[in-house]
């Protein structure tokens, strides 16, 4: 099943009996994709990677400079090693060109016999391109064996097994919790292969080939192979890759049903939410679900998503299943349940509490970032991430803060955005005011001079006490920050303390005004909003 010719069974072919290696033998094991008849020197752009190159040194001659120059051109070119006939126009190799061909593992040939290049080219490309249709063959066997096979094994190792056997190459894969050799190998070979694999993430080499194997646009696992004595060639890239897909499309389906199976978990989980078991009860339901599992407290993200195509099932069923694959990649063990067009996700914490938040940060931009949330034909989500608990059956807890902060995403400015209700701070006082008394009456109680005269003149007032209490009343860095002239600010601040009073800048009078500025965002929001609900409806 091979779709290459290395330099050494070149060798062999019946032209090839006369020959002589006097540089490079330990290139011998190069691909050859080509064969060409070269009798100029600028060679360089002709080529494309792996020839062998014929020639009678017509080009240079006997000028060793220009011989130095056709050597480097064919290195650089990555062509796979060069046959020379002596006698013709060249009769000595100089000295530099072997220690050249040497240092870079590039065969030199010489034919000490007149030989008819046309009839090394015939049967080196017929030997090529019948290889090309067995590996044609080869391929489309090896994908119709590995579909068979999918639908037949329990365990992904099988498709690494039977991968290995088929090009009989050292397999790793590299699983986030997990990483499997094949065939296995002592602890100490283990070392070397792994040092090995590092150094080719910064160094390429063509005897190391690695490719990601993604799921749900994430990378999900990689697979990597190495070889010995050859390099790797296209035929073997091409099985990694329909090798890949496969372990891609087993792995979906294993997390496809993974997902159904949690799907019908919904009563539990709703019970859960409502704050209706015990940690003892918890425990023995999770130690059923993965004996293994250990959580170490928990968090609540309430989603609300709205599709284009409300009928869709499949969509949110693949929504969930990225978001679990990219949080789980964070360290939780995510669970998910509908509630009223809502989705809610319980993320249990596998790792350390410090640093539960920032884990969940990386995973939100991750999943922002991710190409697949476009087919789902998504055009709004919202999330609230509830309070952290370290108590499992608090989980309630979380769920309530939880809906808090969604409820309070469509009503926080651009600056006060956050998904995290452990951020929202003084938002939550806001939302707690406006349920329980006028927020409007208390706002216009600090602000109304202020907001009517805006409104009067078309002036900058609002903004300009923002920025003063932002710079900490240093009228120079606010006239910076609001692009007018000193004379100007001083203008609007005498304006101010005309109708705020002249202690609006005392700590406490200060701090009501800061509150009632972020409060009349909040109400300006909750206002837009609204006004573009009624317009939809």
């Amino acid at each position: 099943m091979k779709s290459y010719l290395t330099i050494n069974e070149i060798l062999s072919r019946k032209h090839f009996e006369n020959t002589e290696v006097i540089a490079g033998k330990d290139g011998l094991t190069r691909n050859v994709k080509w064969v060409h008849v070269v009798e100029v020197i600028n060679i360089k752009k002709l080529l494309n990677g792996h020839e062998l190159i014929l020639t009678t040194g017509l080009g240079w001659k006997e000028n060793k400079a220009l011989f130095l120059s056709f050597l480097v051109q064919l290195i650089e070119s990555n062509a796979s090693g060069l046959c020379i006939e002596m006698g013709t126009h060249t009769s000595n190799i100089p000295q530099e060109v072997i220690n050249m061909a040497n240092e870079h593992q590039f065969p030199v040939i010489l034919f000490h016999q007149e030989v008819a290049f046309v009839q090394i080219t015939q049967d080196i490309h017929s030997l090529l391109i019948n290889q090309q249709y067995q590996m044609i063959s080869d391929l489309e066997s090896y994908s119709q064996h590995l579909n068979k096979k999918l639908l037949e094994i329990n365990h992904y190792e099988d498709i690494l097994k039977f991968f290995q056997k088929f090009l009989d190459v050292q397999v790793v894969a590299f699983f986030d919790d997990d990483t499997i050799f094949v065939p296995e190998l002592p602890v100490s070979e283990r070392s070397s292969v792994l040092e090995k694999i590092e150094m080719a993430q910064h160094i390429p080499v063509n005897s190391i080939a690695r490719q990601p194997v993604q799921i749900l646009g994430n990378q999900f696992a990689e697979l990597v192979i190495l070889t010995k004595h050859k390099e790797i060639n296209e035929f073997d890239l091409l099985i990694l890759d329909r090798t890949t897909t496969a372990l891609a499309q087993y792995l979906l389906r294993d997390l496809y049903v993974e997902e159904k199976r949690r799907m019908e978990e919904a009563e539990w989980m709703t019970d859960w939410l409502e704050g209706h078991h015990s940690n003892e009860g918890i425990k023995e339901h999770l130690a059923y679900i993965e004996p293994d599992l250990k959580l170490n407290g928990g968090v609540v993200c309430a989603c609300k998503l709205d599709l284009t195509d409300p009928s869709s099932t499949l969509d949110r069923t693949y929504f969930k299943l990225l978001f679990r694959t990219i949080f789980e990649q964070q360290g939780f063990y995510v669970f998910s349940i509908e509630i009223r067009h809502h989705i809610i996700f319980i993320l249990g914490n596998k790792r350390t509490i410090k640093t539960w938040k920032p884990r969940m940060s990386e995973g939100f931009y991750r999943f922002n970032a991710a190409e697949y949330c476009q087919k789902l034909k998504v055009s709004s989500i919202s999330f609230g991430v509830g309070k952290f608990v370290k108590h499992l059956s608090e989980i309630h807890m979380s769920y309530i803060t939880a809906k808090e902060t969604l409820v309070l995403q469509d009503k926080l400015s651009k600056e006060g955005k956050s998904y995290f209700y452990d951020d929202l701070h003084l938002y939550r006082i806001l939302s707690l005011i406006n349920r329980h008394s006028d927020l409007q009456e208390i706002v216009m109680e600090y602000l109304q001079p202020v907001i009517e005269y805006d409104q009067k003149y078309n002036g900058k007032l609002i903004e300009t006490l923002k920025a003063y209490l932002a710079c900490n009343g240093s009228k120079q860095e606010t006239a910076k920050k609001l692009y007018v002239v000193r004379q100007t600010m001083y203008h609007r601040i005498e304006k101010l303390e005309n109708l705020l009073g002249d202690d609006f800048m005392n700590s406490e009078k200060r701090l009501a005004i800061e509150f009632m500025l972020l409060a009349y965002n909040y109400l300006n929001m909750t206002e837009r909003n609204e006004q573009i609900s009624s317009y939809e409806m």
